[in-house]
């Protein structure tokens, strides 16, 4: 199928590893993009900056299957790689790579991925395996690669925090932070999004700015536990939606804190079965 339209693009396709070794051999600043495609403004920041700041930048489409706890979220995750291909060669991006599964996981991994303790907390408490997943792959797509700039965004706050802490302990390369694109409704831009009607979407618009709402009158909060929780259902019963944290953390050890000073305040939700996460 790909080799239908690889002709009429500019930046190459890189179907398999020999094709991905060959393209990037002796290149240098190489920025990196990971996604798992259903391209968005979100996405195109990032590659926006790598183009800014690399000599060549990679982008990357694979719905990894093993950072998905539930076979179901996995089969619906949304995907549209015609229309994705079509905004990466716009953009004059140089390489995408679309590995299949067996590209990725030629190998076992020995040791496995295990997350300390102290980081089983926010969505690596209610989503078993997920970022062990998501580090896996990280640490495999990198190695591939060898990047100089992997281009993240904030949105995932907790995903970002630990492969930034993995691949930098691991490897030269450097993770660069991304600010959050949003919509005209505070909501965070999210391939996700895409799973909701368009009811939903204006729902989730308003707890995005009930939560920011809500960040602004910490500063004035003795109990924030106690008080964070009564919002917590407040929000639930207000939007008919199921809250599964709401918590202040520090923003460089993620621990529960009292100071919003260096704080984000994070939440995860379902509204129907989607799941959406978003950090203030």
């Amino acid at each position: 199928m790909f080799y239908l339209f690889k002709y009429f693009i500019q930046m190459k396709i890189l179907l398999n590893n020999d094709d991905l070794n060959k393209a990037l051999n002796k290149i240098s600043n190489i920025g990196f993009v990971p996604t798992m495609g259903s391209l968005h403004k979100g996405h195109i920041s990032l590659i926006n900056k790598s183009l800014k700041e690399s000599n060549k930048t990679i982008v990357s489409i694979f719905i990894n299957p093993t950072q998905f706890n539930n076979p179901k979220d996995y089969k619906n995750y949304p995907r549209n790689l015609k229309r994705d291909i079509s905004i990466l060669n716009k953009m004059n991006t140089d390489f995408l790579y679309l590995p299949k599964k067996n590209d990725i996981y030629s190998s076992k991994r020995k040791p496995k991925i295990k997350l300390n303790k102290t980081d089983k907390i926010l969505c690596a408490k209610y989503r078993k395996g997920h970022f062990e997943g998501v580090i896996d792959i990280m640490d495999r797509l990198v190695s591939a690669i060898k990047p100089k700039k992997i281009f993240m965004g904030l949105k995932d706050f907790q995903q970002l925090y630990l492969v930034k802490k993995f691949i930098q302990n691991k490897y030269s390369s450097k993770v660069i932070e991304c600010k959050t694109i949003r919509d005209k409704n505070k909501l965070a831009l999210s391939s996700r999004n895409l799973l909701l009607k368009r009811t939903e979407l204006i729902i989730a618009g308003k707890i995005a700015k009930k939560v920011i709402l809500l960040k602004k009158k910490l500063k004035n909060v003795k109990n924030i536990d106690k008080f964070l929780e009564n919002k917590k259902k407040e929000l639930n019963n207000m939007f008919n939606i199921n809250i599964e944290y709401l918590e202040l953390r520090n923003s460089f050890s993620l621990k529960k804190t009292i100071k919003v000073k260096n704080a984000k305040l994070l939440i995860a939700y379902y509204i129907n079965k989607v799941r959406l996460i978003d950090n203030f």
